[in-house]
């Protein structure tokens, strides 16, 4: 048995939905990702779809909203944005214990890591590039309102309304005291900058998130922090996330980035094309990356939280100390980045 996957029912649920799968279906845990949920769906005829659900045990629900993140998904199937169609959602919770919903399998890659990445050639490093800077710009520049998306947050106060956020689940998630937290939460709200324009934000854009093959971006996934607001705060992420060869390494998932291994744009490349297709002013640019690593470490901490008390699964294995230590990096890098501004 499948922690997580009742298997009957979920099976006849599934095949309700999708008439055209063969029975009997097999699940696995797909690797990755320490909050919601996600498992591979193969059928007897070896189709494949993809089932995401919440985490098991309490969880903080703002964070796991199964039915938030299928419609996002389901509206920007339209847009320039890829991600994979949505194949159903399922609220009844006497199926599986929670809310879930499937999609499409999209074949590729996830370039979690810098070993999966090395296997690139130079030219497919150079396209995925452009591909994910392109992505983002192309998200960032629909309108909400034009596919259904307009009641999904407010619109103006992104930041403020961010830090509140973080701030509420850092305290729900809290074992220990962090006191660069604290301290670059004060100067986050500080030096707050104005919000110019509005979008839909990611929250999690990385390649980490995306399905790759054949030097493109096949897919985006893991919309779950997904709002509308400030489109730089995207923007910060990704350059976080964005290591370069000659670099020392960011705290948390640094040392190995995919973009470490050399061949990839620059973050001075990607700055420059998100800036002509976008026409943002990005002088302000370390506020938001110092903004994502505080909000990553508050992220982190609930990740930390969860496992500790087993919340992801018994099957799930990690190691405490150093996702603990992350989350005290993370928030010092905030404050180191904080102090540039």
């Amino acid at each position: 048995m499948i922690e997580g996957i009742s298997h009957e029912l979920v099976s006849a649920w599934l095949k309700n939905q999708i008439p055209e799968l063969s029975m009997p279906l097999s699940f696995s845990l797909i690797a990755g990702g320490h909050s919601n949920l996600t498992f591979h769906c193969e059928d007897s005829a070896g189709r494949s779809v993809v089932l995401r659900r919440p985490p098991l045990g309490e969880i903080l629900n703002s964070a796991h909203d199964m039915a938030r993140e299928h419609k996002i998904i389901s509206s920007l199937r339209s847009s320039a944005v890829p991600v994979p169609e949505t194949l159903g959602l399922c609220k009844d919770h006497s199926i599986n214990g929670a809310v879930f919903y499937v999609m499409g399998f999209v074949d590729g890659d996830v370039l979690n890591d810098s070993i999966i990445a090395s296997s690139l050639c130079e030219q497919d490093k150079q396209s995925i590039s452009k591909d994910v800077v392109e992505i983002l710009c192309s998200l960032h520049s629909i309108n909400p309102d034009d596919i259904g998306l307009g009641d999904l947050g407010r619109k103006e106060g992104y930041l403020s309304r961010q830090i509140k956020r973080w701030v509420s689940q850092w305290n729900a998630s809290k074992t220990h005291e962090i006191p660069e937290m604290e301290e670059s939460c004060e100067l986050l709200r500080q030096n707050l900058p104005e919000q110019i324009g509005s979008a839909i934000v990611h929250g999690d854009f990385r390649l980490g998130n995306m399905i790759v093959a054949g030097g493109r971006v096949r897919a985006v996934l893991d919309w779950e922090l997904c709002t509308l607001g400030d489109p730089l705060a995207d923007l910060g992420y990704v350059l976080n996330n964005w290591q370069t060869l000659d670099e020392v390494p960011e705290p948390g998932e640094g040392d190995q980035a995919p973009t470490a291994v050399g061949g990839f744009f620059s973050r001075d490349e990607f700055l420059d094309v998100y800036a002509n297709k976008t026409g943002r002013d990005l002088c302000e640019i370390n506020y938001y990356r110092a903004f994502s690593h505080w909000r990553l470490a508050a992220i982190g901490q609930g990740v930390y939280k969860r496992y500790l008390v087993g919340a992801m699964g018994s099957e799930r294995d990690v190691d405490l100390e150093k996702q603990k230590d992350s989350v005290h990096r993370r928030a010092a890098a905030a404050l180191e980045l904080l102090s540039k501004t």
